[in-house]
């Protein structure tokens, strides 16, 4: 699936999956995220659907990366001081779904399955987005698109 480029404007951090570091640092990028409401700081929103990109990658998913949560937006001409401003290139991904309760760890669950299959990564940006069908956390599906070599 191709899909063309756009731009996100959020919060970030600098991470690694290496000693479970990521598993600390994006569910705080998270807590920032709602308990500021920076959704609702982010300029020129196209829509309110929330995007957590994955992107710089040093290497690959074992080295570091700088996560991004934020919103998809018409431009980044204003970038709010606290805020970090990102275009994903235009790519072929593969899309995968994860579905059932957040609280669950659907999400985590689908990316070790996408970290233990065979897929020709290209570890540009990948992202997943979070829209009207993540509303409901106990019934929700979450879309995770993985940029891969054609």
């Amino acid at each position: 699936m191709d899909i063309q480029k756009f731009n996100i404007i959020g919060v970030s951090v600098r991470t690694t999956n290496e000693n479970g570091q990521s598993g600390q640092d994006i569910p705080a990028l998270w807590n920032r995220f709602i308990s500021e409401g920076i959704a609702e700081k982010i300029p020129n929103k196209i829509n309110n659907s929330i995007y957590s990109v994955y992107t710089d990658y040093e290497k690959d998913h074992t080295k570091p990366y700088t996560t991004i949560l934020g919103c998809p937006v018409e431009s980044l001409d204003f970038i709010p001081t606290e805020m970090a401003g990102v275009t994903i290139e235009a790519a072929s991904y593969d899309k995968f779904v994860a579905k059932g309760n957040l609280n669950d760890g659907i999400v985590i669950n689908e990316w070790i399955k996408i970290w233990n299959s065979d897929l020709d990564r290209s570890f540009t940006s990948d992202f997943e987005i979070y829209g009207e069908k993540a509303q409901d956390p106990e019934n929700a599906e979450v879309d995770i698109f993985i940029a891969v070599k054609r």
